[in-house]
């Protein structure tokens, strides 16, 4: 995911335990249980065991763990979950410590490059029967070793993006409602953005903005570059990389115009955006698809999907990985393996939405075919494996994340009154510099 904004709600909202957890970092805390320190010994397969598992989201996993426990009667499977930054920030500590992880922790995209370095610290998954055929290459770099000879994490869901509209306030306005005439009309952003001039123009409802927030949007046009805010080297280019600054000024430019609704991503207010209509269209990822099932429109609308401007892209996605400090290793291996294997992450696309990165699955049928109500029976599958398969996959580094909500949140200032586009260009640069210096 290049330069994500914090990923929140159920597959990133910020959850409990946040700032005694910073304070924390070297505890094993009841956000982040330490499943024991010391190496892993052989154990006794049918040895009653409790496998920890560290999340910053939900993952939607709870029924998959009712499964594995009624296929593994001596296996128990806890979860915990921690804000995601709290949690990475533990993950980091307890590696340094040598204890204090759990079986199973799980690293979202935007923070995997800082764990390169630390990937003897957790078990290799090319040594424990995985093949990184099952990913695309994009997905298996960035959870490697430099020299690709360590696997240490495996691709849970992957974000491909697409366009969420609203058919019902885009015929009130005039604009085609059909997807693939959407997807006509804005063949990229700048197309987009006109279209979204029109809609202010013609809408009845002048209350409605065209998108939700500009970090959303400056983060799916930043995605479809061919480098983002780091380069292959490992060096933040966000002054030299023409494309950030494009994408930022294109943003800031339609804020300007009006149409951003200027609500911060998984905010209350975001929820409520979706409830009371405030905004026509968002760059949704896969996982996503949460949001529009928990905040329908009180007005009875409907949303459809069609295909993102530009054509692919790609935000969030997560993986798991086995620290090697942790007590019961070889079990917490085949229970990464198994939540990972091809058959849960269909299941999990097909009833929560979450799009695999299972390369093999796009092609079949159930997945490729597959069709969402909420979407207006909008052919997700095959709306998202294309997505998949025209993204471009940039170079990822330690501080990406960090470095999208510095930019994420000039953007917000420009839309608050707080900053010109060049004064909040600025700052942001300075909050850049500050997180890599």
């Amino acid at each position: 995911m290049p330069v994500p904004l914090p990923r929140t709600g159920p597959r990133g909202r910020l959850l409990a335990c946040s700032a005694l957890l910073v304070l924390a970092l070297t505890a094993a805390t009841s956000c982040s249980s330490g499943s024991g320190g010391g190496p892993s010994a052989d154990e006794d397969p049918n040895a009653k065991i409790t496998l920890t598992v560290n999340l910053f989201s939900d993952f939607g996993y709870a029924d998959l763990y009712k499964e594995y426990e009624q296929a593994h009667p001596n296996v128990t499977v806890k979860e915990n979950r921690a804000d995601m930054g709290a949690h990475h920030q533990n993950l980091h500590a307890h590696l340094l410590a040598g204890s204090g992880t759990a079986d199973v922790e799980a690293i979202e995209i935007g923070q995997v490059a800082g764990f390169q370095p630390e990937a003897g610290k957790f078990l290799n998954f090319l040594d424990n029967g995985v093949s990184k055929d099952q990913w695309v290459p994009s997905k298996t770099a960035p959870a490697s070793s430099p020299d690709g000879k360590v696997l240490f994490g495996l691709g849970t869901d992957m974000g491909g993006l697409a366009l969420c509209y609203r058919s019902d306030l885009f015929k009130a306005a005039g604009l085609p409602t059909d997807r693939e005439a959407v997807a006509a009309l804005m063949k990229d952003w700048p197309s987009y953005l006109a279209a979204g001039k029109q809609f202010l123009a013609a809408s009845p409802n002048k209350d409605v903005r065209w998108f939700d927030s500009g970090g959303n949007l400056f983060s799916a046009i930043l995605a479809q570059a061919p480098q983002g805010v780091y380069d292959a080297e490992g060096k933040v280019v966000v002054t030299t990389n023409p494309a950030v600054k494009q994408s930022f000024d294109l943003v800031a430019g339609a804020v300007r115009d009006g149409e951003s609704a200027g609500i911060q991503a998984f905010t209350p207010a975001w929820d409520t955006g979706f409830q009371k209509s405030q905004f026509a269209t968002v760059a949704c990822p896969a996982w996503m698809s949460y949001e529009f099932k928990a905040n329908p429109p009180a007005d009875g609308g409907t949303w459809d999907i069609a295909r993102i401007p530009g054509g692919g892209g790609n935000w969030g996605g997560s993986y798991l990985t086995v620290p090697k400090s942790g007590k019961h290793t070889k079990a917490a291996a085949e229970l990464a393996k198994w939540l990972t294997a091809p058959e849960q992450e269909a299941r999990l696309f097909k009833e929560k939405g979450y799009f695999p990165s299972d390369q093999a699955l796009w092609t079949q049928p159930d997945i490729a075919e597959h069709t969402d109500p909420l979407f207006n029976n909008a052919p997700t599958g095959r709306i998202f494996s294309q997505s998949a398969r025209d993204l471009n996959p940039q170079p990822l580094g330690a501080h990406g994340a960090e470095i999208g909500t510095a930019l994420g949140n000039a953007l917000t200032s420009i839309e608050q009154g707080k900053a010109d586009p060049d004064g909040a260009w600025k700052q942001a640069l300075k909050d850049v510099g500050n997180i890599v210096n």
